[in-house]
């Protein structure tokens, strides 16, 4: 059997490698310090291989095309052109919606000058960089104002944070969903400081759930669309427009987690209907959460529309300036 000392000292060391004309030729193409960096990272490869093996790596064989191979795959963007034949169309693990061409050439222009994100010309002083697309989004929803984060995930958390800290939110037991990446709203709710909550079953829910669960600590009653999974068969769920004429009743903010959203009626398309944001903000929801780069089709954004007092304590918490969007 080869001894691992004999394998050892089988691997070249690197000023030796970096006489070979290929390996020069590397050194020219990609640089001397990536590709000597790349040389130690094979060559610790190489004797964790003999460690674990008891033989070379097969591709010591051809340290020259090995090197190359990866600093041509090192060199390459990590975000790379995909054909999306998964079935999803809006896939969240593949760049969710697809740009407009005038707003690709609306971020170029951005990018490539300075612009008023938060300077009023009118007034010449700092503005707000959320007063122009909330003007826009209180037209499309018929909100009274509007807020918009970096994701919705960021979204919920501020709303739940800005307006129910120390306090209860009551949400039913089949709402309490987990979406991609482990994000639960019950961890969700112990990180905004809020304590949960939970009425009615997975499968029913009533009215008077919410109805019994209110108390002098409530501080939100909340709907979550559990737009990842259906439950079907012997179920009961209270509608936004019904729990909202709860809140205002009882006094009590209603908010709802829309997840994708939608401005539009995809039943016209023949797609499944979803909740429309506009139809909770008509039903009386003081609070509505949904996503910018799902089936609003821009970039990633978290968006909260709603009652203007409770936006301005949104927009007032300090978690609001460490959830900004991007320009």
């Amino acid at each position: 059997m080869t001894t691992h000392h004999s394998l050892y000292s089988q691997i070249p060391a690197t000023d030796r490698l970096l006489r070979e004309p290929l390996i020069h030729s590397a050194v020219e193409r990609f640089g001397h310090t990536a590709t000597v960096e790349m040389l130690r990272l094979l060559q610790d490869e190489a004797r964790r291989h003999i460690q674990a093996e008891n033989a070379l790596p097969g591709w010591c064989v051809a340290w020259e095309q090995e090197l190359e191979q990866r600093l041509v795959d090192k060199g390459q963007s990590a975000l790379r052109p995909v054909i999306n034949l998964t079935g999803t169309v809006l896939h969240t693990n593949l760049g969710r919606a697809q740009q407009a061409e005038e707003a690709v050439d609306a971020v170029t222009q951005a990018m490539r000058s300075p612009v008023t994100l938060e300077y009023d010309l009118d007034g010449a002083g700092r503005g707000h960089r959320d007063r122009a697309l909330a003007d826009l989004l209180c037209q499309l929803t018929g909100a009274e104002d509007a807020c918009i984060v970096n994701n919705n995930a960021a979204a919920v958390l501020l709303m739940l944070a800005a307006t129910a800290s120390g306090k209860e939110v009551v949400v039913s037991r089949g709402e309490l969903v987990e979406i991609g990446g482990a994000f639960r709203i019950p961890d969700v709710m112990r990180q905004a400081g809020c304590t949960l909550h939970e009425v009615g079953t997975t499968n029913r829910t009533h009215a008077k759930d919410y109805r019994a669960a209110v108390n002098e600590n409530t501080a939100l009653l909340m709907k979550v669309h559990t737009s990842n999974y259906h439950i079907e068969g012997f179920t009961k769920a209270v509608e936004e427009a019904e729990l909202a004429a709860i809140g205002q009743e009882l006094n009590v903010p209603v908010v709802a987690d829309l997840g994708s959203g939608s401005l539009v009626d995809l039943s016209q398309y023949g797609l499944p209907k979803e909740p429309m944001v506009q139809e909770m903000i008509a039903a009386g929801v003081s609070l509505v959460s949904f996503s910018g780069d799902k089936l609003l089709g821009g970039p990633q954004a978290g968006i909260i529309v709603g009652k203007r007092e409770l936006i301005a304590k949104l927009q007032q918490h300090p978690l609001k300036r460490a959830c900004v969007p991007i320009k």
